[in-house]
Parts: C-alpha cells; structure tokens; sequence
C-alpha cells in the first residue's frame, strides 16, 4: 500500500473515530468537529452568508496556505469524501476499454458551482449542506451508516442471546446499545449517490467537476510551490497521462495543470523511467497551464446570476420563515429549534445540516427538518417531542455545532432557552374530555409548568399550562398516553432565541420564571383532593404513582 493509501484510510479512520464518539456522547482530547473546521468551501459559504467571521475555521484558512505550498493535498489526503469516493470508483469503475474520456470542458464546471454557491451566500442563502464536500460526508456516516451499524449490532446482540443465557454471560445480557432513528434518510442517501454515482464512468467526477472546496483550493494551488515536474528521462510513453485519477496531465506528459492536481503522485509510481518528480522548481515553468476559466466568463456570469435569481426565489417564497422585520412571520408549528438555537435568520445562515447536533442529541429528539419552511430549512435540525423529550441539564447540541447556530450554554443559561411552549388540546385529554384521571403531564414536567385545577362540569381535576413556567422541552408530550396526536402539545410559541446575551437576564425581563423544581403532583383548589381511583386513600395519584 502506497503512503498515499496509508494517509487517506489514517484520516478516513480517524474521522470515522471521531464521528462515533461524538454519537457516543465520548469526549477525547480531539475536537469532533475537526474535519469539518478544514473544509474551505463550508468555511467560505458560512461566514458569506452570516456575515460573520468564524474563529474556529482558521484551521480552514490554514489548509488553503498549505494548497498554496503544496498543491491540492487536503483533496488526495485528507478528505474522507475523496477517500470514499476512491474507495467506491475502484468498485464500480468500468473497464479501461469501455471508458469515455472525460471532456476538457467538464472540469471548469466546479468552478461555476462555486460562484453560484458563493452569490448565493451573499444574499443570505447558505446552500454548503448541499455542495461542501465535509458536512456531506458528515451527514452521510452520522445519519444513516452510523444508525444502520448499531441497528445490526443490536440484531447481533439478540441472536447471541441464548448463547449469552447459557454460559452466563450477564454484561453481554444486559448491554444496551443506542438505537438512533432519523427522518428523511432516503433524501440523505440519494444526494450521496449522486456525489458517488459518477464514479462510473470518470474516476474522481465530484472532485475534478463539481466540488467547490475542490474548486477553492484549485484557485490557491494555480502554481504551488511543491509541484511536479517533468525531468528529460522521459520518454513519452504517456503512462501518467493515461494514470491520472484527475486528468491533470495533458497529452504532452511534461504539462500539468497543476490546479487539477491532487499530489496522489500515481504518475511518479508509474513512470518506467523515473521522470517525475515532486520538488520547488529551479526556474519559472513556461508550460502551466492558462487559467482554466479564463475562456469562460460567460459561463461564471449566468452561474452568479443562477445564484442571485435562487437566492431571490428561495428567500421571496411564502413558505420561507420571514425576517423580524415588522412582517408577520410564518412558522410552522413543528418547527422546534434547539434550546441557544439563534434567531431563525441567522441560525439558517451558518447551519451546515452535518447531523452533528443529531448524532450527539442522548434522547434522540432532535431531527433533520424537511420543506414546511422552504429550501433553507431543509436537514436543519428540529426538537421532535413524541420521539424524545429535551433534557434541560443537557447541551450536548450547542458543543457539538461547528458554526455555533446552536450556541453552547452553561446550565444557568441553557434552562432558561425556553423552546416553545406546551398546550392542551381538550377534545383529546382524557381528564377534560372523557373525565378519566391522569396526570401524567403534571408528574413529568421538569420546570413545574402543569398544574391541576377543578372546574365546573367535570368531576375531576384537569390539567393547565403554566405558560410563563414552560421551556418547551417536551416531556409532557413524549409521556402523554393518548395515542396518534398527544393531547399536550408543544409548538414554538414564544420562543428565546439570542445571538447574543444572557437568556437568564432577557427571560426574566419577559416574566418567564423557567426553574427546575422538584415535582409533587397537586391539584390546586381550596378543597382537599378527592380520591381519583377507587381504593387509592384519597392520595390524589393515579394507580402506578407515588408522592
């Protein structure tokens, strides 16, 4: 194996290290952001569209200094999105008698996408969840291969059950595995089709025709300082032309258009006389290939354009959520942002859907959203309470976002990130609407939001929300009895969400009261509680609780 391989399959282990711990709630001395705080491309269309700079994607910024001494390394190297699709061209390649060479044309084609993305971005739509090539990788292994392995790590764990019982293996009888269920996998795993499908006709497609990090860096490596160079031993024999996993090397195998390179050094291995080298070169090289573009500015033109018109469509369109600017907004009533999300704009702009936030959510709750709210809400992470409730002594969201659209607070911020707000749908309750006693919502409520109250016309008591003590978390909800809709109900009504501040100062100055309290079911009324089940001493509790 070459010290090519060897790095590349180094880097694709460690990133996929990193992403299991971050789903395993593991910290180590590495950040489980780091390979998504070098991709350039990200970096760029994040920091356009917020207008903002990052701090934490200088390592970004340090990768395009290196592109520029040492070529397109980060794309033969480092990337696990190249390593990958290397993996699965080696697997579906076709063979070299049936393959079309790849038009010229093709390769400038990426740098279109970048302009498109990039206008985009300035106008305030971030499309890098759909086109930079790290949080793709990232959602791809984070929602679906991830979830799918513990899923038949589960499956291994029954079937060894028996064997387990027998031999009184207790820890392999008792072992838990997470089991994480993700929304919209289907639409996770055809855009990476389409990343890996090109594979089969023209090795590398994505990098060499679509990809904008590719695209960025081929703009910083237009004359590295390391590159490689043609000695006169050779002899034309057109190996390394035909060898070339990116086809930088034209049919005079002394030209390289260097901006293609990957440094995969494939052609120095192959070359019978030993002709290539990678080294600094002695003297200026006459034969670098014309700027790949420069013939087409009409092109990048109607790409800007292309950008600005999908940028005006996507943000004009009705079911965009509207800016705070005086115009009623619309918000779907499932859209449930994390607790520190930031104001909806900005948290559009600078969310790289990478599954992050998912994948190191413990209760599962957090989802990928779809199109209730347009184009730039899509994969953007929603608070799904029937799934799982959202736990206030948890931010396990906030440390694991790379960009901070979800902001990492300490406790005495993160209970008062009020979510939403819950509300009793009274034809559903089993209190108000069939007389039936439950108090479910009541005993889960970790902020003591629910209380229960006798009113005219019926017999028992029923529940009421406390709205001012309400977060949103959903508990009340995830643990509500009534089958298909619950009969409690979380929507993001009166949601907090700061870009910056304190959420302890601003809610206590809107009369929120959001203080984890220790729960004792109560019914308030000025009569001692009448017993709600036969048999039950006038506790108050339903069968199956206690005080």
């Amino acid at each position: 194996m070459t010290v090519q391989r060897l790095v590349q399959v180094a880097c694709l282990a460690l990133f996929l290290l990193l992403v299991t711990a971050a789903a395993l709630h593991y910290s180590g001395w590495l950040p489980h952001d780091l390979f998504l705080r070098l991709d350039p491309a990200a970096a760029l269309l994040t920091g356009l569209a917020a207008r903002a700079w990052l701090g934490a994607f200088l390592a970004a910024l340090a990768v395009l200094a290196l592109t520029g001494l040492l070529g397109r390394f980060f794309c033969g190297y480092l990337c696990p999105l190249g390593t990958l699709i290397d993996g699965v061209d080696a697997c579906i390649r076709k063979p070299a008698a049936e393959t079309i060479e790849l038009p010229p044309k093709w390769r400038n084609a990426k740098y279109g996408v970048l302009v498109f993305v990039a206008t985009a971005a300035l106008t305030g739509l971030s499309l890098a969840f759909l086109v930079a090539p790290i949080p793709l990788v990232t959602r791809f292994f984070t929602l679906l291969i991830l979830p799918l392995l513990q899923q038949l790590a589960d499956m291994a764990l029954q079937l060894a059950t028996p064997l387990a019982d027998r031999f009184d293996l207790t820890g392999l009888l008792y072992l838990d595995l997470p089991l994480p269920r993700f929304h919209l996998q289907w639409l996770t795993l055809l855009i990476m089709l389409l990343v890996l499908g090109g594979g089969r006709w023209w090795t590398r497609f994505w990098c060499r025709c679509l990809c904008p990090a590719g695209a960025l860096m081929a703009l910083c490596a237009w004359r590295p300082v390391v590159r490689r160079r043609v000695t006169d031993d050779c002899i034309d024999c057109g190996l390394c032309t035909r060898s070339c996993p990116t086809g930088a090397i034209s049919e005079d195998p002394r030209s390289t258009a260097h901006q293609e390179c990957v440094t995969c050094q494939t052609c120095r291995r192959v070359c019978p006389a030993g002709a290539v080298v990678f080294a600094t070169p002695k003297s200026l090289d006459s034969r670098l290939a014309r700027p790949a573009f420069s013939g087409y500015r009409r092109g990048l033109l109607l790409a800007g354009a292309g950008g600005l018109g999908t940028a005006a469509v996507t943000l004009s369109g009705a079911r965009h959520l509207l800016g705070d600017t005086g115009t009623r907004r619309m918000i779907p009533p499932d859209l449930i942002r994390p607790p520190g999300a930031r104001p909806e704009d900005d948290f559009l702009r600078r969310c790289y859907r990478c599954g992050a936030c998912l994948a190191a959510c413990p209760t599962n709750t957090l989802q990928p959203f779809g199109l209730a709210s347009g184009l730039p809400g899509l994969l953007t992470p929603v608070i799904t309470p029937q799934l799982g409730p959202c736990d206030p002594a948890c931010d396990a969201c906030g440390l694991a976002c790379p960009t901070q659209a979800i902001r990492a607070l300490p406790l005495t911020e993160r209970i008062w990130a009020k979510v939403g707000t819950a509300h009793i749908l009274r034809h559903k309750c089993l209190a108000w609407e069939l007389d039936r006693k439950c108090l479910v919502c009541d005993e889960v409520c970790p902020y003591d939001a629910v209380v229960l109250k006798r009113v005219a016309g019926i017999k028992i008591p029923v529940p009421f929300v406390i709205e001012n003590r309400c977060s949103g978390c959903g508990y009340c909800e995830h643990h509500c009895p009534v089958e298909a809709m619950p009969a409690i109900v979380v929507e993001p009504m009166d949601a907090l969400r700061l870009s910056k501040g304190s959420y302890r100062q601003k809610g206590r100055s809107i009369g929120l009261t959001l203080e984890l309290r220790r729960k004792s079911p109560r019914i308030e009324s000025g009569q001692s509680p009448a017993p709600l089940n036969e048999g039950d001493a006038g506790s108050g509790l339903p069968p199956g609780f206690s005080e």
